[in-house]
């Protein structure tokens, strides 16, 4: 009779740690998060960014378009690399102003930057992998999307995101299920999809 007494207690004690156990697994899923990355000013140019610059009031007048490198700069002739990431293109032009005039290779000259195209880098287990145009209301579930969304393999919660040489594991489930964790994506992102063990 003790001996039944003291199994009835002991499942009482595993059923209510069983259930303890389930209800702290759902309140870990309930409150789990995407990281958060910086986001910066988005006007400033990043890396990827293509901009035009264009060179007047001199001799050999000219417009050059360049794809800012994955160093955040531009090669321009008669001066070399210039830091062009981080900053909004009024700055890179006036920058390049000073660089002509203080190199002593023209004595005036007048400087326009613009800003034609940004992208997003998706790869990975996606239908259409590579480039896709960036825009103000990109989210992490939109750049999906836009590159044709998942294949049959793709591991939807651990999507990795690279962002200015840091890179986050994100979760496109969450993001679907809590509009609050559709991460917002910005010029020059890099996602990858990986594939899924199962």
């Amino acid at each position: 009779m003790v001996f039944l007494r003291s199994l009835i207690a002991l499942n009482a004690i595993l059923l209510s740690l069983a259930f303890s156990g389930c209800e702290t697994s759902s309140a870990t899923l309930s409150t789990k998060e995407n990281p958060r990355p910086p986001v910066g000013n988005v006007s400033h140019l990043r890396a990827g960014d293509t901009i035009i610059v264009t060179l007047q009031s001199i001799p050999d007048a000219a417009q050059f378009q360049f794809q800012i490198d994955d160093q955040g700069d531009i090669r321009l002739r008669y001066i070399g690399n210039l830091k062009a990431a981080g900053k909004s293109p009024s700055i890179l032009a006036e920058e390049i102003t000073t660089s002509y005039i203080e190199g002593d290779i023209y004595r005036s000259i007048d400087v326009s930057v613009d800003l034609t195209e940004r992208l997003v880098y998706v790869g990975g287990e996606v239908k259409r992998p590579g480039p896709i145009q960036w825009s103000p209301d990109m989210t992490l579930s939109k750049a999906i999307t836009a590159a044709g969304g998942f294949t049959l393999y793709a591991k939807e919660s651990g999507v990795l995101l690279s962002r200015e040489k840091q890179s986050y594991v994100l979760s496109v489930s969450l993001a679907k299920d809590k509009p609050s964790e559709d991460i917002t994506i910005l010029p020059g992102d890099s996602l990858n999809v990986p594939r899924s063990a199962f």
